[in-house]
């Protein structure tokens, strides 16, 4: 019997909504823990607490953003257990490093790593039976910043691919319609590549102009994600074709070059 426990970090904001889900999976008397978080020590707490008597047989982490992993070394060293992810990043050092399709076994479950690169390249999803554990690939209640666009596009259709019945997210609420959830945001994507293109062939010259046309008045917070996302879009169409493109990497450099060589994508 295998049982998922959510265990919230107390780390709310613009980027994570209500905190990073911890998930604990248990197995017979084995459990793992899929992203612990960031270094807070009530936190720390209320994972040993959960874990109590069993026996942790890994950390995982979904990717090295800090407040999925940064929790990951210290629980390791703490509890003897190893860690896995796909590569190592800040303050944070595998044990294993994972790749597609690379299988944990633990009690009677399985996790299985799902590559898929997009909000970052170093992203991992984890499948067991029907669920998927998504971290920031799919998250609850809103979007999230990608940094590579063709292959975010291309780990959504992986994800889609897989059939799960349900995801859980790094942050947010349970996602049941899990069909409905991929094809959303893969319908959301080519709808804000669509506005971002119409800015463009409208005259918007810089990343800044850009956001501004396309997302209107946002929290200043979010800004610098809108920038990087646009920024994201924006390269993904060069690459097609659709736009020729020179641009700096801040929100008010020159998309210099710009030019739209099919309006008609839009």
């Amino acid at each position: 019997m295998t049982g998922i426990h959510r265990l919230l970090a107390p780390n709310p904001g613009p980027m994570t909504g209500p905190g990073t889900n911890t998930y604990l999976i248990v197995s017979g008397r084995d459990c793992v823990v899929i992203d612990p978080g960031p270094p807070e020590e009530s936190h720390r707490r209320v994972i040993l607490d959960a874990i109590g008597g069993l026996r942790l047989r890994g950390v995982l982490v979904t990717h090295t953003h800090p407040d999925h992993a940064l929790l990951a070394d210290p629980l390791a060293a703490e509890t003897g257990a190893s860690t896995y992810g796909y590569g190592p990043g800040p303050a944070f050092n595998p044990t294993r490093r994972l790749r597609d399709g690379d299988r944990l076994r633990f009690g009677e479950a399985v996790l299985t790593a799902v590559h898929t690169p997009g909000h970052t390249a170093d992203h991992l999803c984890f499948r067991m039976d029907a669920t998927v554990f998504t971290g920031d690939h799919i998250i609850g209640g809103s979007t999230v910043l990608v940094q590579d666009m063709g292959d975010y596009y291309r780990s959504l259709d992986r994800i889609r691919a897989l059939r799960p019945e349900r995801l859980l997210p790094g942050h947010g609420n349970r996602i049941d319609n899990a069909a409905e959830a991929v094809a959303a945001y893969i319908a959301h994507r080519r709808e804000r590549e669509a506005q971002i293109l119409r800015a463009v062939g409208n005259g918007a010259r810089t990343v800044g102009a850009v956001v501004r046309t396309v997302y209107g008045e946002i929290d200043p917070r979010l800004r610098s994600a809108a920038a990087g996302s646009a920024i994201a879009h924006l390269r993904h169409l060069a690459g097609q074709g659709t736009i020729s493109l020179e641009c700096g990497e801040g929100t008010d450099d020159e998309l210099a070059g710009v030019a739209v060589r099919d309006a008609g994508v839009a």
